[in-house]
């Protein structure tokens, strides 16, 4: 417990990587500290070979800003740093240092619910080297797996095609932590309801849940465990029928649902946790609408997803309720997003930008350099184009988009045929919040509002027709002689 305690009372500013430290203290140590910076938190490729994803995490992010501060248990732990010889790793000087530093960035980013893209930033901070910097590693904590898990639950809420889709993950989660993030994560991309009592307490999501196996063994048979369990909840019972034999369960349920039914109240549905389920849970409709309970609905669990859910649909199984967890909430199907945090832009003496760029043999990892942003364009309410710009630009009547990775992937845009949203929007300004923060249920709405917005080809699950996101030209102009300039320098050209 003592672990526990210590960790949910001490401040996270130690929740970070070694090297953002070594680092901090370099740039300190070298006059750089406070060298105004612009780093932008991105990724190079949609999870899931989705042709989406639906960023997570800003309201994390908040909270983690706004609480930036070195306590006295923190700094005594790096001050009793030693390195290999025995010495303080850091002298008392930037000790005193970070003791007295106080947030002051500027942050912009894409609001929590946005459909988002590769290349695009999710983060732009623009501040003090060494702030920035020591942002980097909670930053892309938090984006990364929130932005995961409510991609991941936006796949299987579109394929749930307008059925409801509970969450109950928690017992398979990655830890505390990760449970209640993936909760709150999976909240935003569409579920309806949670089985985390403290997420549904914490972040004000609907809880739902039923009752285990262990609660029908524990009986001396199935019927008198459920006439148990309906006596506790007679305006809420939904019984699990498959710990024995499914089809005996759906007979002892439709027993129970004619009790309930005597008594005025209603059986409210059934679960099947495994075997056929497109098979089981037809023979229970069947069962149910003969037996003159139509209205009982079926909850179909065990390891579902997007893909498992498209599969049943086709089967036409008659399934009105999806619990999913594992696949859910570990996003099994690919552990990380593997969204960045690169250096774009630092300000010289004179007060002007110098664009900073990251080369490589690999053009997925060379980063748009500058002060950029996003603006979406729409038509008659339907997303058309996305395009990454420095800040500033002038554009007249149209714009051409080119795709960073592909020269040949270019799209020509009308301006003035097209409404325009610019989608990072400011969080912070000087260390200080201006952004008004929306209640969870604002967000899981925005998300799903945004959603529509696209075409059904960027949303299917196999092989989405790839939504055209790219540099204004002269971004990309810019980029290329930044490029090129570089290599003949290092080349000595």
């Amino acid at each position: 417990m003592k672990i526990t305690k210590d960790l949910y009372q001490s401040s996270l500013t130690l929740l970070t990587d070694y090297y953002q430290f070594t680092m901090a203290y370099a740039y300190w140590k070298a006059g750089k500290a406070e060298e105004e910076a612009i780093f932008n938190l991105f990724f190079r490729k949609n999870p899931f070979q989705s042709g989406f994803t639906v960023a997570a995490g800003l309201d994390y992010i908040i909270d983690y800003c706004r609480n930036m501060t070195f306590g006295d248990k923190e700094l005594a732990f790096l001050a009793e740093m030693v390195d290999k010889k025995g010495e303080k790793v850091f002298e008392a000087e930037f000790i005193s240092y970070l003791k007295h530093m106080t947030f002051s960035c500027d942050i912009d980013a894409v609001e929590e619910g946005e459909v988002v893209f590769p290349n695009m930033p999710l983060v732009r901070v623009k501040g003090p080297l060494i702030q920035c910097q020591l942002l980097e590693t909670p930053l892309l904590n938090i984006i990364n797996f929130q932005t995961l898990i409510a991609t991941k639950a936006s796949r299987i809420v579109l394929a749930a095609n307008g059925d409801p889709v509970m969450e109950f993950g928690l017992r398979r989660a990655q830890g505390i932590d990760g449970a209640l993030a993936a909760s709150r994560a999976s909240y935003i991309g569409g579920c309806t309801s949670t089985s985390n009592v403290m997420a549904a307490k914490l972040f004000d999501i609907p809880v739902s849940g039923t009752h285990a196996h262990s609660w029908i063994m524990s009986f001396e048979n199935e019927m008198e465990a459920f006439e148990a369990y309906a006596a506790t909840f007679p305006d809420n019972t939904t019984l699990l029928v498959d710990t024995y034999d499914v089809i005996q369960g759906v007979k002892n349920a439709i027993t129970l649902a004619g009790r309930l039914r005597e008594n005025g109240k209603q059986l409210q549905g059934i679960r099947i946790d495994s075997g056929d389920l497109a098979y089981f849970s037809n023979q229970a409709r069947e069962m149910l609408d003969a037996a003159g309970f139509p209205e009982v609905k079926i909850v179909a669990s065990n390891d579902l997803d997007e893909h498992i859910i498209t599969s049943l649909k086709m089967q036409e199984a008659s399934i009105d309720i999806w619990g999913v967890g594992t696949k859910l909430v570990t996003a099994y199907d690919q552990p990380a997003l593997g969204a960045v945090y690169k250096l774009s832009a630092l300000k010289n003496p004179q007060g002007e930008w110098v664009p900073k760029i990251k080369l490589s043999q690999q053009s997925i990892k060379i980063n748009i350099p500058g002060y950029h942003n996003v603006m979406r364009f729409t038509s008659r309410g339907k997303a058309m184009a996305d395009m990454i710009y420095l800040e500033g630009m002038e554009h007249g009547n149209s714009v051409t988009i080119i795709d960073p990775i592909d020269p040949t992937r270019r799209k020509k845009i009308s301006v003035e045929n097209a409404s325009t949203e610019v989608l990072l929007k400011p969080i912070f300004k000087n260390g200080e919040k201006v952004y008004p923060r929306p209640t969870i249920h604002q967000i899981r709405e925005k998300a799903q509002n945004r959603l529509e917005a696209f075409d059904k080809t960027h949303k299917r699950l196999i092989n989405p027709h790839i939504y055209p996101v790219g540099l204004e030209a002269g971004l990309y102009e810019f980029r290329t002689n930044l490029v090129l300039k570089l290599k003949s320098m290092d080349n000595g050209t």
